[in-house]
């Protein structure tokens, strides 16, 4: 029995700090296996000191993005490309993850959504390498935080956070704090939904229960999934959530559709097996 057919509406550069929490290889998981989104190439930034010396952790990253693609048999035409372990310098860097989103953008047909759940280094590159970038693409963002609040992403690089968000070009879509903290599944639909994934859902179970994390994080009942929230603009139409407009090109999104996002996984996960 073939799937029901799903026209694709939009194409998708996926960046993120791989080596870092692993919900950003959940996400790459979803976005792969989500026929409404085409992902054209995968690029890895830095992670926050706090995952042990950043050194080497793009590059690590990279190699963990692959594998996982290599697993499902996802090809992706712009390949996987690591940033630099350092933050934004403000000065042109020449460096294989912004190449990979200028080239991107320069050759998109369908909308092009760049989907960022870390620091916002390599947008920040690539943005200097090649400012029409701007307006080539939209930015979904996982950062940010209302009031004073200090958030994961946008401190990991501040500089880059500063310079990407000025930019008046660029259309953003920002998933704050506030908002992606909302997306949480149970522990145990997790494990059920690894243990009945096929080989992606093996791959993955493995990784989450080998990682090494700070003797401060302590895992409850839930898994926050917040790198997973662009779904519902990449991949599900924009169902359940709500977002506020600033200007015509900036939306802050203030409520997402936890359950459609996480059923949407783990349903697309256990469908792999009749593909």
């Amino acid at each position: 029995m073939d799937m029901i057919s799903v026209e694709p509406r939009c194409s998708v550069i996926i960046d993120n700090d791989w080596a870092g929490d692993p919900d950003g290889l959940v996400a790459l998981a979803h976005h792969a296996l989500s026929p409404a989104n085409r992902i054209v190439a995968v690029t890895s930034s830095l992670t926050n000191p706090m995952f042990g010396p950043p050194e080497g952790k793009a590059e690590a990253g990279a190699r963990l993005a692959g594998k996982l693609l290599g697993v499902m048999k996802v090809k992706v035409p712009g390949g996987v490309h690591a940033g630099p372990d350092t933050g934004f310098t403000g000065t042109p860097r020449s460096n294989p993850a912004a190449h990979a989103i200028v080239d991107a953008a320069a050759g998109e047909g369908l909308p092009l959504v760049l989907v960022c759940a870390g620091p916002l280094t390599n947008v920040a590159d690539a943005l200097l390498l090649e400012p029409a970038v701007a307006s080539a693409l939209t930015l979904a963002w996982v950062g940010g935080a209302a009031g004073e609040e200090e958030e994961y992403n946008q401190y990991t690089d501040a500089a880059a956070a500063d310079f990407v968000l000025g930019n008046p070009e660029l259309a953003v879509w920002q998933f704050p704090a506030e908002t992606y903290r909302q997306l949480a599944a149970p522990v145990t639909e997790l494990d059920l939904a690894f243990r009945e994934g096929g080989p992606a859902g093996a791959w993955l179970w493995e990784h989450f229960n080998s990682l090494e994390v700070p003797d401060f994080v302590k895992f409850g009942p839930l898994w926050r999934l917040g790198d997973s929230a662009p779904l519902i603009v990449t991949g599900l139409d924009g169902a359940g959530s709500a977002y506020e407009e600033s200007g015509s090109r900036r939306r802050t999104y203030t409520s997402v559709d936890s359950r459609l996002i996480v059923a949407d996984f783990v349903a697309k996960l256990r469908l792999q097996q009749y593909t």
